[in-house]
């Protein structure tokens, strides 16, 4: 697990469901934090691939986003994310969304770097 939240009232859209947008931006928060701390330096989201929205999500659901790094390339990280969410009274444990982010390693100077392959 990355990154944990619960989806409030002012993440919805007028249908009532969280915005798919907020939920892809928690993936975003949770794989960017593995990807700089395998690269050791700061990280650059550069493509997202591979977007399912399966479910939908609801207030008062605990959102859980778990990410792995699938890939390293010389400057480049492809992490995988998917999404859960504890359903708000029922306990439901539900897949909601997943897809694939791809990361690369930038520099002091904001170009890219190696990835240094830390712990």
């Amino acid at each position: 697990m990355v990154i944990q939240t619960i989806a409030m009232p002012a993440d919805t859209n007028p249908s009532g469901d969280i915005f798919g947008g907020w939920i892809i931006s928690q993936m975003d928060l949770g794989s960017g934090i593995l990807a700089a701390k395998v690269a050791q330096t700061r990280v650059v989201t550069v493509a997202i691939e591979a977007m399912s929205f399966l479910r939908p999500v609801h207030v008062g659901d605990q959102v859980a986003c778990y990410a792995r790094v699938d890939k390293i390339g010389c400057t480049s990280m492809v992490i995988p994310v998917e999404v859960w969410v504890h359903r708000y009274m029922s306990g439901e444990q539900v897949l909601v969304t997943k897809g694939v982010f791809t990361y690369v390693a930038l520099g002091p100077d904001g170009k890219p770097t190696p990835v240094r392959r830390g712990s």
